[in-house]
């Protein structure tokens, strides 16, 4: 059997596969495991799918039926979870392999029949050089004692990713307390100068909220929060921030000054103002990321990212409510390890990393892009600067 890409058959890259590796669910999740592959689809009608450096592979095998995924499913299943999932419940569970690995199970029905998607839980956390991030940056963030982080993007965007590498930073080298609270746990972390504490929700606590109303009172000193996803959670997020512990989190937005909205929007108008002081006094960074195409296959995926750091210009910027003239903060901080999307795209162009048609299609603005691959850079009032 062959692992090919983009469709079921007469793709050009295949790899190959014992007969019989994919009859069972723990073999699966070796194959996981031997091709790098960070998620697992099984679906009635299709070969078995694996999501490798971000692309949809299949096997070249037969289509996988009914009973075989309802059989596999099983086959790591408690009694309670066969229960559960026998009066029509959607199942989320992690499964571990020992010596093997860690791996994060959801099982759905989709028209009547089994489905499964299945993500790897990663051991090894891979440092700011190796995921192409702005590496002198990131260690600098990842060295505040205090105050709120908030890494943005679409989902798949690889803050997670972003967000594993700041936590073993810190966890290589400063002795202290850190709590995550992750739906799912998507890297493990072993103790190192640090010592870590994961939560789980869903298995370990059964709600985001129930977590963070005891994430204090466990004595940490960083706190992981997996998503600012409402009112509720980013108000304790800046709650802890405005007592002294580094609360790191992420948000679905794209850009900086979009981030910033997002928060706002969070908040009824006549809390604006509260907020924004609250803002002004706790947040220390925004990373948005952007995930492109490598220019090298081995490669596979690099981020583009637009970094702010807060400094006290942009205390005052967000303290006015003039979060459109971050962009010019941004564009003129690189001293302070500011860079916008287009600066980004141009260092990931020089350094070889993406070609000039990725860099383009991914830009916002282009034809600024453009020019400044020409060597040509314009300032605020349009004139050529360089």
């Amino acid at each position: 059997m062959d692992l090919e890409e983009t469709r079921p058959r007469g793709a050009s890259q295949r790899v190959k596969v014992e007969p019989g590796e994919l009859a069972h669910l723990e073999r699966m999740f070796r194959l996981m495991n031997k091709y790098g592959a960070s998620d697992l689809h099984l679906k009635v009608g299709n070969p078995p799918i694996l999501r490798v450096h971000g692309k949809i592979r299949y096997f070249d095998s037969a289509s996988l039926e009914a009973d075989a995924i309802d059989g596999m499913l099983r086959e790591v299943l408690t009694d309670a979870q066969r229960a559960a999932f026998d009066r029509g419940e959607d199942l989320d569970f992690a499964h571990s392999i020992p010596k093997v690995g860690r791996y994060r199970i959801n099982a759905y029905r989709q028209r009547g029949s089994v489905s499964l998607a299945v993500r790897r839980v990663n051991t090894e956390i891979p440092s700011f050089e190796q995921l192409h991030l702005e590496a002198e940056t990131m260690r600098r963030v990842a060295t505040f004692r205090q105050g709120l982080v908030i890494v943005a993007g679409i989902t798949g965007s690889g803050k997670s990713t972003t967000l594993a590498a700041m936590i073993e930073y810190i966890n290589t080298n400063r002795r202290c307390h850190i709590v995550t609270i992750e739906d799912p746990i998507e890297y493990l972390y072993k103790d190192k100068k640090a010592f870590v504490n994961q939560r789980e929700v869903g298995i370990d606590v059964p709600s985001f909220h129930v977590a963070l109303k005891s994430v204090v009172r466990q004595d940490p000193d960083v706190i992981l929060i997996g998503e600012l996803r409402d009112r509720e959670t980013f108000e304790t997020a800046l709650t802890a921030a405005e007592t002294g512990h580094l609360v790191l989190g992420t948000l679905h937005s794209s850009t900086v000054s979009q981030t910033i909205g997002r928060i706002i929007d969070m908040f009824p108008p006549e809390r604006e103002r509260q907020l924004r002081a609250s803002l002004v006094f706790s947040l220390k960074a925004v990373i948005c990321q952007r995930i492109l195409p490598a220019a090298s296959e081995e490669v596979g995926l690099v981020p583009a990212q637009e970094i702010l750091i807060v400094n006290s210009t942009v205390q005052k910027l967000i303290g006015d409510a003039e979060d459109k003239k971050l962009e010019q903060v941004i564009r003129g901080g690189k001293e302070d390890g500011m860079q916008d999307f287009n600066q980004s795209l141009l260092s990931l162009l020089q350094r070889g990393l993406i070609d000039d048609k990725t860099a383009l299609e991914f830009s916002s603005n282009p034809e600024q892009l453009t020019m400044n691959m020409k060597g040509i850079y314009l300032g605020d009032d349009r004139k050529i600067v360089r």
